[in-house]
């Protein structure tokens, strides 16, 4: 299992406890304005928007929130005019690092993402260094006892497959399946599992690496560190990373922290 998966576990998990709020809201209202700005007001027009209202009212965004971001990236009402950016570096361990920006500031949040990296150990690279790694996928997680209660293993593949998706992956140390699809079967993916009554616990479009590192001890602390880190910044919307780490090393990093 990835880094990427389990970071994306681990947030899910952290999530409910750590009520952070106003800093998710703040996220999905900046990536719902961004979205409609670029490829218009209309959701079953642009999947892009689609998405990003669809991980809104997974996270409880208020109705109003929703429309009000959607009207300001139309041009209906006034805001804050944000700029899209990819920062590219390494962490602890060599572990390749890419994150999603949307700023005001450009400059800033250059140099704000510097000093996180080199802070936690990591460095900041040039445009491309790290980005071929990473391939654009729509990305969920069932967890097993879930796929039990609705038909078994083979069902799900066979449903997940009937809707195109890519890959089906059984991750037995963390007691879930993976499903990977491509963007544009993302939604069809996710909305077809909900009409069998599977429960879905992550879903997302996400950058899923090709290969990974695997890292230990304090490098994998370091490595978490980081993400996290990246990910309480304001401006970042998303971080990915490679690494790959023992389920035992990320309970204990999710416990303590």
């Amino acid at each position: 299992m990835s880094g990427h998966s389990k970071w994306s576990t681990i947030k899910h998990k952290k999530g409910a406890a750590d009520a952070k709020r106003g800093k998710i809201f703040s996220k999905l209202v900046k990536e719902i304005t961004v979205a409609a700005k670029v490829g218009g007001g209309d959701p079953n027009g642009n999947p892009r928007l689609r998405a990003a209202v669809i991980a809104a009212r997974a996270e409880n965004l208020p109705k109003s929130n929703i429309e009000n971001a959607i009207k300001r990236g139309c041009g209906e009402m006034e805001g804050v005019s944000y700029e899209e950016a990819t920062f590219e570096g390494y962490g602890p361990g060599g572990a390749a690092v890419l994150v999603d920006v949307l700023t005001d500031n450009r400059k800033r949040a250059a140099s704000d993402i510097r000093h996180i990296f080199t802070k936690a150990g990591g460095s900041l690279g040039e445009a491309g260094c790290v980005g071929w790694l990473f391939a654009k996928k729509g990305y969920l997680t069932v967890d097993h006892e879930a796929v039990k209660e609705t038909g078994g293993e083979d069902r799900l593949i066979e449903l997940a497959l009937s809707a195109n998706a890519e890959d089906v992956r059984n991750v037995p140390e963390d007691k879930l399946y993976e499903i990977y699809t491509g963007v544009s079967d993302f939604l069809a993916v996710k909305e077809m599992l909900e009409r069998e009554k599977i429960k879905v616990t992550v879903a997302q479009i996400s950058m899923i690496p090709s290969s990974t590192v695997r890292l230990e001890g304090k490098e994998a602390g370091q490595i978490l560190r980081l993400m996290e880190a990246l990910e309480d910044y304001e401006d970042v919307q998303n971080a990915y990373s490679n690494f790959d780490i023992s389920t035992e090393e990320m309970a204990k990093f999710a416990a303590d922290a």
